[in-house]
């Protein structure tokens, strides 16, 4: 019958473990056995809160694989992971006990070959143009003889080497050199550090601002170029308020850099060929110029002297031109004494008549008189009463004006109205109103004809439609008509 009884203590010897030593238990097996692996897959989300942390999911077309990348790793990586993207990841294994997961925690992740950087930098610069910084209407001109221009580069490459030869060859100009690495990790922001640190120098600073810009490169792989594919580097050429030359690798290499920027040259020499003209041929093209301009100048004054002589021929001399005044002014000279004396006896005449007519007696009397008159006009008129009287006159005038002026509006008022009813009238018993609906008036020799024998006689005819008048032949005409419509079409031969 004890048989039959479950005994706990007999039943299982096994070691008891507790939550957290079996989560630890199982850390320690995978860390021991996945120490360090490299892992390849599709970055699928990726999420980057405040603390800088990084975390993502690396998966394939069967499993996933939790991934996270500490702050400190992140900051110092090459290529900064990017949902989509074929990667291989480098790190070791481990778990999360805090939610019963294993991770995979990344110290370095790199593009699976070249064909994951291409597909990066094909959605880059999707995502680049729909934003418009590729758009032709962005780009600057290029000023055609900078006086400084300022380089982007390493300084102790081929490549400053290359650029200031040529620019010595060409047109010797002032170059600023901001020295940048070219590739690795400190490559995309020493460049746009670089761009902008430019475009901040004012005009007439101690550091002179750059007139045009160039950042150039050598050649190299892909991943030697990729520090100019990245997107801060696009947005800070594509913001340079400095027309910008881009010259990253050979001829055939192209980077984003080059698609925001406002030229770009195959290889770093040719920015420099691009940025000045050559020096000779401006000499050249000068001394050319100048030739042609004396030339001009020289045919100019030949043609204007030519002309002028021409037309001095014309001109009389001077001794000429004053002939006919000098005899004009010898007649009047000769004239002048008779008549200043015949002018005096004129006038005495003329005095003296005035003088007679001014008796002193008759005046008297004629002053008197008129003081008179002036007395007897003066004691008729009451000034006040006459003032008085005005003011009276002016008042009734002001009111027979309104009176007037209202009675004139509504009598126009009343013509205007009776007007328009007479006008209305007229539109409707009019024959105008007829002819709208499809009547015509007929008229021949100067009469409405109103019968078809009349018509017939009319050496002519006029139709008056509604929108104008149509002239036809008259008799005439119909006859004509009428006699070619009786005679039957010809009948041709049957030979």
């Amino acid at each position: 019958m004890s048989d039959l009884i479950d005994d706990d203590s007999k039943r299982d010897n096994a070691p008891e473990f507790s939550v957290t030593e079996l989560s630890g238990a199982i850390k320690r097996v995978i860390e021991g056995e996945f120490a360090h692996v490299r892992l390849r897959g599709e970055v699928g989300r990726v999420a980057r809160p405040r603390s800088g942390h990084l975390y993502l999911d690396l998966k394939d077309d069967r499993a996933v694989i939790a991934g996270v990348i500490w702050k400190g790793v992140a900051g110092r990586l090459t290529t900064q992971p990017e949902e989509g993207m074929e990667v291989i990841a480098t790190g070791r294994v481990t778990t999360f006990g805090g939610q019963s997961k294993y991770q995979i925690v990344i110290e370095d992740i790199q593009p699976a070959g070249q064909g994951a950087l291409m597909a990066m930098l094909e959605q880059r610069k999707k995502k680049l143009a729909a934003e418009g910084l590729f758009e032709q209407g962005h780009k600057r001109q290029l000023p055609f003889l900078p006086e400084v221009i300022g380089v982007v580069t390493s300084p102790s490459g081929a490549v400053i080497r290359d650029i200031l030869h040529r620019l010595r060859e060409r047109f010797p100009r002032k170059v600023l050199i901001w020295p940048v690495a070219v590739q690795g990790a400190a490559c995309a922001p020493e460049v746009a550090r670089a761009i902008r640190g430019f475009n901040a120098l004012g005009p007439g600073g101690a550091v002179p601002r750059p007139d045009v810009l160039i950042v150039a490169r050598g050649g190299g792989s892909i991943e030697d170029l990729w520090g100019f594919n990245e997107e801060d580097v696009a947005r800070a050429a594509f913001a340079s308020e400095i027309p910008l030359i881009s010259a990253v690798g050979h001829e055939t290499d192209t980077t984003l850099i080059d698609f925001v920027s406002d030229r770009r040259a195959p290889t770093p020499s040719a920015a420099a060929e691009i940025a000045v003209p050559v020096r000779m041929d401006l000499l050249t093209w000068l001394d050319g110029q100048s030739s042609r301009l004396v030339r001009a100048l020289t045919g100019t004054v030949n043609q204007r002297g030519q002309r002028l002589r021409d037309l001095s021929r014309a001109v009389p001399r001077a001794d000429r031109l004053l002939d006919g005044p000098r005899q004009r002014l010898d007649t009047w000279a000769d004239k002048l004494p008779a008549a200043l004396v015949r002018t005096v006896q004129l006038r005495q005449v003329r005095l003296s008549n005035s003088g007679g007519a001014l008796r002193p007696g008759l005046l008297r009397r004629a002053v008197k008189s008129d003081a008179r008159r002036l007395r007897d006009t003066a004691a008729r008129l009451n000034l006040h009463a006459l003032r008085s009287d005005l003011r009276r006159r002016a008042s009734d005038l002001e009111n027979i004006t309104q009176r007037l002026h209202v009675a004139a509006q509504r009598q126009t008022w009343d013509w205007r109205k009776r007007l328009d009813a007479i006008e209305r009238l007229r539109e409707t018993l009019g024959y105008e109103a007829t002819l709208a609906r499809g009547y015509v008036v007929v008229r021949g020799d100067g009469q409405v004809q109103t019968r078809k024998a009349g018509a017939e006689k009319a050496s002519a005819l006029e139709l008056q439609f509604a929108d104008g008048r149509l002239r036809i032949g008259g008799r005439t005409s119909a006859r004509k008509s009428k006699r070619s419509d009786d005679i039957p079409p010809e009948q041709g031969s049957l030979l």
